[in-house]
């Protein structure tokens, strides 16, 4: 074997040019897709993270089936049994229960419907940004129960000022009307249009109050560091809550969440890996050149060395051999290589200036263009190019193993 492996190596480097520029080919077809893959789901990430940290969370507590119908029925106590499962989990970085409720704010003559959210402020800067989305005033506080606050574009439509007094009109759990009269204390800016023009910040006290869900709540919005541990610790947290005894309660990830979000990003990885896989079925066929020319050439060789007493499985074998060796060559130099690129710019992303920023400021969101260095890429990406490199080398393979030894010494 050791003798082969010495053969294979001297048999590449016959031809310096022709293996270096297949080499390069494989080089460039890894490089290119491992740095781009990173790159793709590292703006992925990105996005996920800031519309988790926007509304969602990564993780949600919900009652069974209140994801396909948001009622206000659908209520259960954030006691603290579950505040205990939730502090126990080691992979859990912050939580908060959250009211969800619809209903309409009126001021003056004016009145628009409004999507209105109950938030503990202490406990929700743990899992959100909505404290950095405060672009007039101030955010909300458990010492001022009775402020909100309301999207920019709801503020203008209103015709209200900070400090102005608007009535909130929404029904409750137990089907009666409740208003009550609250404080303007500032406006935030999702950036979506549809966002800023309906939502209504409150304490969570205050909407128990206004809807009659006293002590009781629709979701608890969870966070965790590790995006890809997302499913790992939601089943955790199931069983959990099952093996509480506590009923009725399912925990969702931020894909069950946000639909949209999750097809949306993978309709762009399918796109994005059959461009990889066209790129590396390109440079597939420059392999097969390379080892048609480099095993038609050597035919008369080949029939000597039959003739002599080689065995054909082993001249099969020294042929496969370089084809490993030539393929592994450069995947070895694309892996550190691209590595080290998605490394890099993983610890220094992109920053974006000019008017890319202001657009990305003024949807909240972070003017940078960001990668991920997982290895799980690098991996993925060297078994597409060995499996079509293997499919591809099976053609040469057996040419050489149908091989004669006197038509080899005959051919020219």
């Amino acid at each position: 074997m050791k003798l082969l492996v010495k053969l294979a190596w001297r048999n590449i480097w016959r031809n310096k040019r022709r293996s270096l520029l297949t080499m390069g080919a494989i080089f460039f077809a890894a490089f290119l897709t491992i740095v781009i893959v990173g790159m793709q789901d590292g703006t992925w990430e990105h996005s996920v993270r800031t519309s988790a940290s926007m509304m969602s969370g990564f993780l949600q507590i919900q009652r069974e089936g209140y994801q396909d119908n948001p009622s206000l029925q659908l209520m259960f106590p954030f006691d603290e049994k579950l505040e205990n499962i939730l502090q126990n989990d080691p992979e859990v970085t912050g939580y908060a229960p959250r009211v969800y409720a619809d209903g309409l704010i009126t001021f003056g003559d004016n009145s628009y419907g409004a999507a209105i959210f109950g938030i503990d402020p202490d406990m929700e800067p743990t899992i959100s940004r909505f404290h950095e989305r405060v672009v007039e005033g101030r955010f909300i506080s458990s010492e001022e129960t009775d402020l909100i606050v309301i999207g920019e574009r709801l503020m203008r439509n209103l015709q209200v000022s900070i400090g102005d007094t608007v009535v909130i009109i929404a029904q409750g759990a137990d089907g009666s009307m409740g208003n009550m009269k609250y404080c303007i204390g500032g406006a935030l800016r999702f950036g979506a249009e549809e966002i800023d023009m309906m939502t209504v910040l409150m304490h969570i006290e205050e909407v128990q109050e206004l809807v009659v869900m006293y002590g009781n709540v629709n979701v608890v919005a969870i966070g965790i560091d590790d995006l890809r541990a997302v499913h790992t610790v939601r089943n955790r947290l199931q069983h959990s809550i099952e093996h509480a005894g506590v009923e009725l309660l399912s925990v969702l990830t931020w894909e069950e969440v946000m639909p949209d979000l999750k097809e949306a990003m993978e309709f762009d990885k399918i796109g994005g890996w059959l461009f990889y896989l066209l790129l590396v079925i390109i440079v597939a066929f420059g392999i097969l050149n390379t080892l048609m020319m480099s095993i038609t050439e050597r035919f008369r060789e080949f029939g000597i060395i039959l003739s002599i007493g080689m065995k054909q499985r082993t001249l099969v074998s020294l042929v496969a051999l370089e084809t490993v060796m030539l393929v592994f060559v450069g995947l070895i130099a694309a892996n550190i290589a691209g590595y080290g690129v998605n490394f890099y710019f993983y610890h220094n992303p992109i920053e974006l200036g000019g008017e890319f920023a202001d657009v990305y400021a003024y949807y909240g969101i972070e003017p940078i263009m960001a990668w991920v260095k997982y290895f799980s890429i690098n991996i993925n990406t060297s078994l597409m190019i060995l499996v079509v490199s293997f499919f591809v080398a099976l053609f040469p393979v057996f040419k050489v193993l149908r091989l004669e030894p006197l038509k080899g010494i005959r051919y020219t």
